[in-house]
């Protein structure tokens, strides 16, 4: 079964639903780390390839890329202690976008997050796209996830986030496995949104968290658009500062996306220390996990329709 793919161009043209965020804050400010180091795709892990971007852009094909991983590994020895600490220090709670086969390699990991009340959402079980990926193995790879993150984290994640692009039954399958509370499958809104999902047992309302690729450190990467940790803040407090204005008026969402190995170098770490003291300072912000926006967005804006059921409810 593949689902049908509607674009949505509309999405709420200026009709926001009229609620505040706790606190009567207007803007909901999400801090998520990317978890993804023993995830990256290695010839040593019996993988088909190597990964091919990390601090540079290059692919060793036909062995093992000692560099690539090393650099991956970073992440998991230094960089999630020293950003986790940050936003510990700061009081501020966190989500990890954790891909259940890197918390498989650093159950540390795991159980540092339960121990410190972070989120675990679900990033997949390697890090990669999902697209085109047969139903059968990609029904088998959530279930596979779950399971994983619930014996390693102490409970079943209730959020999903595909590397890149999901498939087109990504979010169908994640409806019909049950449980799951939001997606974050989506970067076309700074609000949550209600979206109908036709699965195997009828019409159902899944809850999207739109994600963005803009306010996130990828960017050192990625086109190279970041150079110093001030680059990264700068740009994020401009964001800070636009949805501020617009909450004024109606409820917005922003999330800020992080990487272990990536801002938690040493000459990056005060980005995120200059963007953390900054929104600590605005007394119109909410910062909380995704877990925490999810249930308040679905209290304060039910899902339409008398028949539907909001996946993942009552868990």
């Amino acid at each position: 079964m593949t689902t049908a793919r509607t674009r949505d161009f509309d999405g709420y043209r200026g009709r926001y639903p009229a609620f505040r965020w706790p606190g009567d804050a207007g803007l909901a400010v999400s801090f998520v780390l990317n978890v993804e180091e023993g995830a990256e795709l290695s010839l040593t892990a019996g993988d088909e390839r190597n990964e091919s971007r990390h601090e540079v852009n290059h692919e060793v094909v036909g062995a093992p890329d000692l560099c690539m991983e090393s650099m991956f590994e970073y992440g998991a020895r230094v960089g999630y202690a020293r950003i986790a600490q940050v936003l510990v220090d700061a009081g501020l709670p966190l989500t990890l976008n954790a891909c259940a086969r890197a918390l498989e390699t650093t159950p540390w990991i795991a159980q540092d997050a339960a121990d410190r009340g972070f989120e675990v959402c679900c990033h997949g079980w390697r890090w990669e796209s999902h697209a085109g990926m047969d139903e059968a193995r990609e029904r088998t790879l959530i279930a596979r996830c779950v399971q994983t993150i619930a014996r390693l984290h102490g409970k079943p994640p209730l959020g999903w986030h595909t590397k890149s692009s999901a498939s087109v039954n990504t979010r169908r399958l994640l409806v019909e496995h049950g449980g799951f509370l939001y997606d974050s499958d989506a970067y076309n809104d700074d609000l949550p949104y209600w979206l109908p999902v036709a699965t195997s047992a009828g019409p159902r309302q899944q809850l999207v968290l739109p994600y963005a690729f803009d306010t996130n450190d990828m960017r050192f990467f990625d086109s190279f658009a970041y150079v110093r940790g001030s680059d990264f803040a700068d740009y994020a407090i401009a964001a800070v500062d636009a949805l501020m204005l617009e909450a004024q008026a109606s409820p917005r969402m922003l999330s800020i996306g992080l990487h272990t190995r990536i801002i938690g170098r040493p000459g990056r770490i005060g980005g995120l220390r200059q963007l953390v003291a900054y929104v600590q300072q605005q007394r119109g912000a909410w910062v909380a996990t995704r877990e925490q926006i999810a249930r308040h967005f679905m209290q304060a804006v039910p899902p339409p329709g008398a028949a539907a059921t909001p996946a993942g409810a009552g868990r």
